[in-house]
């Protein structure tokens, strides 16, 4: 290690084509963080084989550490073997640990970045071993951590009165959108209607498919919007199958709108970016979020948004968004009948989202970051 300031960063979830939550706070602040700083040596810790484009800068060093932590017990040898011993051994000024997990055997002064703690709340969500991991060792990484940076005010009060850990020692670092979600052209947009729907308007959803993403319910929704309208909107599904995904094909099934959803599976952001600035609104209501990233995309990409009421998605949304209780299914359906039918509402949810949108950027978040880290 040589004598300028040293950083290293978790980046295991800096995975070319499989960018979520995590992987895109990795990519989009570090990348920022990277640049305004050109004068730290940054070394990124991967768990695999890694795509140069994740190298950021000449100042930017990947080191690549074994075994690829896929599996708790992975985990824990990553974190306290692999991730110790590197760190230990080169002593860089801090780590900087980006999916909620670090190293309680390294030395290393730590940050933290904590997403959410949605398995708290619907502890039946993940697998058992993984529960039990979460729940026994995030508490130990909060009090290891000498700062904890969550990407929401209501994670941070979620940590807080989940671990009791004091509201000084956490700070907020908002996620943003990627700079491909912008509004587009009328005519390209009746361009991408006819490819991915035949002509028609829908609405859209973007993110994984599992549970918490609350997809039967939206479908249930989206059929009684059908059968109270008689319109021909359709519905598009943009995300991976992730887990417990048997129950969305069993109601897909049962619905007498079946024909009109659409699952496009995982696409690239481009490809998302103009399907969503092309839908008639971003239906995301979720059960739980930490922040929401598509609700931002969606309204920086003029497109508006129905979301949920409930943990960090009125935090996010601001004013630019219909909001409804995601378990009341005709509330959901209510919601998408009146951006349907209702012209002024539309155009007045997307004004309010392109202010709203303007709160977030992952350049200020980069510069957040920064001032996290002189905290120390």
């Amino acid at each position: 290690m040589n004598k300028r300031t040293a950083i290293a960063v978790n980046t295991r979830f800096l995975i070319k084509g499989k960018l979520e939550g995590i992987g895109l706070f990795t990519q989009e602040v570090m990348k920022a963080f990277v640049q305004q700083h050109p004068e730290i040596d940054f070394y990124f810790l991967f768990d695999r084989a890694y795509d140069q484009s994740f190298i950021f800068g000449p100042n930017v060093h990947p080191v690549v550490l074994s075994p690829p932590a896929r599996h708790p017990f992975l985990w824990y040898i990553w974190f306290e073997w692999s991730v110790a011993k590197w760190l230990n051994k080169h002593q860089p000024s801090l780590f900087i640990s980006t999916d909620g997990f670090c190293s309680l055997r390294a030395k290393t002064p730590t940050i933290t970045v904590i997403h959410d703690i949605a398995y708290e709340h619907f502890p039946n969500h993940v697998g058992k071993l993984v529960r039990w991991y979460y729940q026994y060792f995030v508490p130990k990484f909060i009090r290891h951590s000498q700062k904890i940076v969550t990407v929401s005010e209501f994670t941070k009060s979620d940590v807080v009165a989940h671990y009791h850990t004091s509201a000084s020692k956490i700070d907020v670092v908002y996620n943003a959108a990627k700079e491909v979600y912008q509004p587009i052209a009328t005519s390209e947009q009746e361009s991408i209607r006819m490819k991915v729907s035949d002509g028609k308007p829908y609405f859209v959803y973007v993110g994984s498919i599992h549970p918490r993403k609350n997809i039967v319910r939206l479908l249930e929704a989206f059929d009684a919007f059908k059968t109270q309208t008689k319109s021909d909107v359709k519905l598009i599904i943009v995300g991976r199958k992730a887990w417990q995904h048997d129950d969305v094909e069993a109601k897909l099934n049962s619905l007498s709108a079946k024909n009109d959803i659409l699952f496009l599976g995982h696409l690239s952001s481009e490809a998302t970016a103009s399907i969503v600035a092309s839908s008639l609104a971003m239906c995301y209501v979720s059960l739980f979020e930490g922040f929401g990233i598509p609700i931002v995309e969606a309204q920086q990409a003029g497109t508006a948004v129905i979301t949920s009421n409930l943990s960090s998605m009125p935090e996010a949304a601001g004013e630019g968004a219909l909001l409804v209780d995601p378990n009341d299914t005709q509330a959901i359906a209510k919601a998408m009948q009146r951006i349907f039918e209702e012209l002024l509402l539309r155009e007045t949810l997307i004004q309010k989202g392109f202010e709203n949108c303007k709160r977030f950027s992952w350049t200020q978040s980069a510069k957040k970051l920064w001032y996290v880290i002189q905290t120390l």
